[in-house]
């Protein structure tokens, strides 16, 4: 580990801060830490029994072996298989870092505090959900910091820099724990969290919030000129002169005190993270709906693929576990199992009037007409079972989520951990909402496209199809990838609608889509039959 570290020159950097925090981001990433999240960190130490332990416990080397090893085999599960890390060399190097950072003195043993301190800061994830589990280790029942026990936790965390050759800057001192709260004497989570995410943060953790700044704009790119290497773009952290202006620097050429022409290093520099004129990113936890283009394909070579065809709904495993506490209303589901009833009544009195059509389609719409009824009949069915297994399952998680009071006085620190539970619960209801607002917009666009299908087919009687039945329909929806304009012809009618269905329509040539509204309806009972088989087996 030190032997690869010494080949990035770290050393050339300036300031210790950022020096410090480069060596430990390098070696969270050759670790394959910064894969690890912290929930997931938290779900090891449960899962291998470590929070029924004294803090001051110790573990073997065999032991912390194996927890490793079970951390990485079961990142490996959750990874891509293009993106599998080498377990067996992650386990090494980590094991071998842990080691001599944390028994220096060759004892074989580290204190279950040590290590759960140590891989807490160097997994992945936010700091605030880290500072948050740290909490819920140096609290007592009450929700009230230890301040003996913050001590400790300073003392173990504070071999990190002391491990990467940073010890004269950021080593531990004995009065480390009154310089992070010089005043404070009762610290609950709140204040915690106030002074460790302040800007600046406390001297001796300085290092800890810019280590993942500097996770986060690793690729963070700046279409700007470098006023001393003349680079004309900058990855990484920008930085812009407050007296010089027009004066700006790369990450590598401030790091290093590089400085030219009336500008001086004592000047005052302001640290930029992204670029002005970039557009803003989407968040990662925003959930997506795409919707296969089955849908607005012609029915007539897809009949043998309607129960083939899903909808995908990127959404992790932990937050279709929240699903059953934020499920919609029993009326909002009730009015679906309604809406599907009508689509079925629509389509079989369509059919009644296909008879009309030439004879060289009855076979083909009797067969079609058939096939619609029956999955007509199996959505009804799957649905009413959907809304059996959500009641279940949301008194199920009701029930699961409220310990007992033995529970809580057999284990003090279950109730800072509960604490966290409710963090993150308050956070995947969030990101669930999203998902059930896109699955209501789905529903409304199903109703839209039933709309057009019926104007669509009262045109169809005459010698020309009709635009006007058409764009007199009202589009219930909102499509972000939709433009206005003043006028209002036949393809601003359906401006409302996504891309598909505007190319469905564009050409204005008939299209048969009872079955493409079939695929849909199917679509979306699947995609909810399959959340509630993943919140089962969970």
């Amino acid at each position: 580990m030190s032997g690869g570290m010494g080949g990035q020159n770290f050393d050339v950097i300036r300031l210790s801060t950022y020096r410090t925090a480069c060596k430990l981001r390098f070696v969270q990433k050759r670790c394959n830490l910064h894969l690890v999240d912290v929930w997931n960190m938290i779900e090891a130490f449960r899962d291998s029994g470590l929070n029924t332990l004294d803090h001051n416990a110790e573990i073997n080397v065999s032991r912390l072996e194996t927890i490793l090893s079970s951390i990485y085999y079961q990142l490996n599960k959750r990874l891509p298989t293009v993106h599998q890390i080498n377990v067996e060399q992650s386990i090494s190097l980590l094991l071998n870092f842990m080691v001599a950072t944390y028994d220096s003195e060759g004892h074989g043993k580290l204190s279950i505090f040590s290590m759960k301190s140590m891989l807490a800061t160097m997994c992945g994830g936010k700091i605030v959900d880290k500072l948050r589990c740290i909490f819920s280790q140096i609290s007592d029942s009450n929700g009230v910091m230890a301040f003996a026990k913050f001590d400790q936790f300073l003392r173990e965390v504070l071999k990190l820099p002391t491990a990467v050759f940073e010890g004269p800057s950021f080593g531990y001192t004995e009065h480390a724990v009154r310089t992070c709260f010089p005043q404070q004497k009762k610290i609950l989570l709140n204040t915690f969290l106030d002074i460790l995410m302040a800007d600046p943060p406390p001297q001796c953790l300085v290092w800890l919030p810019l280590m993942h700044r500097l996770a986060n704009v690793e690729n963070a790119f700046h279409p700007v000129e470098c006023s001393y290497c003349r680079s004309e773009s900058m990855v990484g952290f920008r930085y812009r002169c407050q007296q010089c202006h027009g004066y700006q620097l790369c990450q590598s050429c401030f790091w290093r005190g590089h400085a030219n022409g009336p500008h001086s290093n004592q000047h005052q520099m302001k640290e930029h993270s992204s670029w002005v004129g970039t557009a803003t990113t989407k968040s990662l936890s925003q959930l997506l709906i795409k919707i296969p283009p089955v849908l607005f394909s012609s029915p007539s070579s897809e009949l043998q693929k309607l129960n083939k065809q899903k909808l995908t709904v990127n959404i992790t495993l932990t937050e279709a576990l929240s699903l059953s506490s934020v499920l919609e209303s029993p009326s909002r589901l009730e009015e679906e199992h309604r809406l599907i009833a009508r689509y079925a009544a629509r389509l079989a009195a369509e059919a009644d009037n296909s008879t009309q059509c030439p004879p060289t389609d009855l076979s083909f719409n009797f067969d079609a007409n058939k096939q619609q009824r029956q999955l007509i009949a199996e959505l009804e069915n799957k649905n009413r079972e959907i809304l059996q297994e959500i009641q279940r399952l949301r008194l199920e998680h009701e029930q699961a989520s409220q310990p007992t009071p033995e529970k809580a006085q057999q284990n003090p620190t279950l109730l800072a951990e509960l604490r966290l539970l409710r963090h993150r619960k308050d956070e995947l209801e969030r990101r669930m909402s999203a998902l059930q607002e896109s699955r209501r917009e789905l529903m409304v666009q199903l109703e839209g496209l039933m709309r057009l299908l019926k104007a669509q087919t009262g045109g169809s009687t005459h010698s020309s199809p009709s635009h006007g039945a058409v764009c007199s329909m009202p589009m219930p929806i909102r499509s972000t990838s939709a433009g206005s304009t003043p006028t209002h012809t036949p393809q601003d009618c359906l401006a409302g609608l996504g891309g598909d269905v505007l190319e469905a329509f564009a050409q204005g040539v008939p299209r048969n889509l009872r079955n493409d509204l079939l695929v849909a309806a199917d679509s979306i009972t699947n995609t909810m039959s399959s959340l509630v088989k993943e919140l089962h087996s969970g």
